[in-house]
């Protein structure tokens, strides 16, 4: 038998592309083989099932605007917290991201070939972005997962001539599902709403059969997603509290916009086009952990190679929708970010597009690469190298992202039991050590009132509450009630707690930049005599009420 050599060289390209990804997997299992570190999992996503379950059940946290969340996958965390295995909650999220990369496999496959869907899943999983929430307790993905499955089973739909029902109650359920994931699958809901009213009304010319099948969507997502609507119809009277829950979230004025670009400029030196090129900037530009640069990194491969899908007509109406969605939801994330007065924009809220984008890229580089196939020789091998040292270089970033992250968790010492799970939590969460010593040192019925700790109680083994601005609310209360010792300790006592864990250095420059000297020094004297400091190291101070 002849051999086929171009059949000989997809075997290589899939085995290569496949092992790469193996490789990937198997270091962001090693990651998600350590404790959770992650800024909201310890605030939000950890943090609110666990009091849950130390409380015997759910109970409402009017503390806590983020409670009211809608979430699913949340809890799904429930499940490794009651068993005291809280690293299976990384691998919960991790299998959503894998999830959707299957999902991209799947449209890629079927519409391309093999490679490009490998390549599919390659591109997507090693997107720095992607990567980070791979590894840690979020719902991101989880959101990315069932928005990627809606768009695609209302792709399905589209392409069976809007005749098998299933798929479209299959997009339905999905997008049910993202609405109680996050709210920012709000954005989403509504342009497939409108998509699928558009989209069937345009194909077949019917458009009152159209208006009814946006409308199966719109109500059958609608009831997947009821039950946290009804539970803050009960709690706020809000279906979608905290959103609008006041006038400035409703109230849309020029000033908000005038607002967001001057504060840009006043906090990171942003000029007015440097602000408004956001949209792009994110992928060029991010940062993790840097409110300036959007906390998140991506790649710019994804918006370079994005618009040559369209090089050809082939799926032309597939690349369009995704085009449409991905510019769509990527300015409406950014307006709405500045309505909400918030200055930062966060990659991770975008999560949502990588996928379409990624399936872009992949097409992109196909056409690319047929392109070059179809010129001379000479000309043929110039441009199979330049593409390749591109994709090769553009690409590096990832793997250098990879490496930097790996090294900066630094998992192997624990894994290998040279370190502790409380030396490890301690490396990367300051507080840890007053959190282990409140646990230790409390009653078990203590309460603890978080002060300047943004929320970061996931470790705590005790109920706790925090106060407004992350507690600058409690400290303005102490400083305005530090007169009198009656009226000190009524506002202390007034705050429904046993015992204050505070951040010392924020406590401390607060109090220096808006009071004197003279209400700072009363406010610690009345402290001296209503508490009793049990626990004083490392930038944290514990006090027991008296």
């Amino acid at each position: 038998m002849p051999i086929n050599k171009s059949r000989i060289i997809n075997n290589l390209l899939e085995t290569i592309i496949c092992i790469t990804i193996l490789i990937l997997l198997s270091i962001e299992c090693i990651l998600n083989l350590t404790p959770p570190i992650a800024r909201d999992a310890l605030i939000h996503h950890l943090a609110i099932p666990k009091l849950w379950l130390n409380n015997g059940g759910f109970y409402e946290m009017k503390w806590a605007d983020f409670s009211y969340f809608p979430m699913n996958v949340d809890l799904l965390y429930m499940i490794p917290i009651y068993f005291n295995k809280d690293f299976i909650a990384n691998f919960i999220h991790m299998s959503f991201g894998i999830g959707t990369a299957l999902l991209i496999y799947y449209y890629l496959n079927n519409r391309l070939s093999r490679i490009a869907g490998l390549l599919g899943i390659f591109v997507f999983l090693s997107t720095p972005i992607v990567v980070r929430m791979s590894t840690q307790a979020y719902v991101d993905l989880g959101l990315t997962f069932f928005t990627t499955a809606s768009i695609i089973s209302f792709i399905r739909y589209r392409d069976g001539g809007f005749k098998e029902f299933k798929w479209l109650f299959f997009s339905s359920v999905a997008m049910g599902l993202a609405l109680g994931t996050k709210y920012n699958a709000l954005i989403v809901f509504f342009f497939l709403s409108l998509a699928i009213v558009f989209v069937y009304s345009r194909d077949t010319k019917k458009q009152y059969k159209a208006i009814g099948h946006g409308a199966i969507f719109f109500l059958i997502s609608l009831l997947v997603f009821s039950p946290w609507l009804i539970k803050n119809i009960i709690l706020t009277g809000n279906p979608l509290y905290p959103l609008f829950k006041g006038s400035v979230y409703s109230i849309v004025s020029a000033d908000t916009n005038i607002g967001f670009f001057k504060m840009r400029e006043l906090l990171y030196g942003d000029n007015f086009w440097e602000t408004l090129l956001i949209p792009i900037r994110i992928f060029f530009q991010g940062q993790d952990n840097s409110s300036r640069y959007f906390d998140g990194v991506l790649n710019p491969v994804l918006i370079i190679l994005s618009p040559f899908a369209l090089m050809n007509k082939s799926f032309y109406r597939d690349k369009i929708f995704f085009i449409s969605f991905a510019v769509f939801f990527i300015l409406t994330v950014f307006f709405l970010e500045q309505k909400a007065f918030s200055v930062d924009q966060i990659v991770r809220y975008i999560l949502p597009v990588i996928p379409l984008l990624s399936i872009l890229t992949v097409m992109g580089l196909i056409n690319i690469w047929n392109w070059a196939m179809n010129r001379s020789i000479l000309s043929r091998n110039i441009l199979v190298v330049v593409i390749l040292v591109f994709f090769t270089l553009i690409l590096s970033k990832n793997i250098f992202y990879i490496k930097n992250y790996y090294q900066n968790i630094n998992p192997l010492n624990y894994i290998s039991g040279k370190e502790s799970r409380d030396e490890f939590i301690a490396r990367h969460n300051s507080s840890y050590p007053a959190i282990k010593y409140t646990n230790t040192h409390t009653p078990a019925n203590a309460r603890i009132r978080l002060v300047f700790l943004a929320g970061r109680g996931y470790y705590l083994d005790r109920i706790y509450d925090e106060g407004a601005s992350y507690g600058i609310g409690d400290v303005r209360g102490l400083a305005e009630n530090s007169h009198g010792d009656r009226l000190f300790q009524a506002y202390l006592h007034s705050l429904g707690c046993t015992h204050l864990l505070v951040r010392t250095d924020l406590f401390l420059k607060y109090l220096q930049d808006n009071y004197t000297k003279e209400t700072t020094n009363r406010l610690f004297q009345q402290m001296k005599k209503s508490t009793e400091i049990i626990y004083n190291a490392n930038g944290y101070a514990v006090y027991r009420l008296i």
